[in-house]
């Protein structure tokens, strides 16, 4: 059986809030997801808040649309990797690509 594949599209995100709305949205997080960077990495590593499906599949986050953010909000951009990778490391059905190109930039 192959991971589920959730596309996290951040094209026209512009700033923090934008991220955190694009994630709740992607991963269908449930109303009470806090949009703050902790929030985030718990979201990542409980599966029992994954799209259905994820948790016995594994879940492939692919990240597209990125560049443009990353350029506008570099800071951002850091935590948001660091988030995405400290979260795919300390769960083993969980992985996060940086998809490069089918962006505007």
């Amino acid at each position: 059986m192959t991971e589920l594949v959730v596309t996290l599209d951040l094209d026209g995100v512009t700033d923090k809030a934008g991220l955190m709305d694009r994630c709740a949205r992607a991963l269908r997080l449930p109303d009470w997801f806090g949009r703050n960077w902790d929030a985030l990495a718990d979201s990542l590593g409980d599966h029992t808040v994954w799209p259905e499906g994820a948790a016995e599949r594994g879940l492939l986050l692919v990240v597209r649309g990125w560049r443009p953010f990353a350029k506008a909000r570099p800071d951002e951009w850091e935590t948001a990797q660091e988030v995405f990778a400290e979260a795919a490391d300390r769960t083993p059905a969980l992985s996060v690509a940086l998809a490069l190109g089918g962006s505007s930039e």
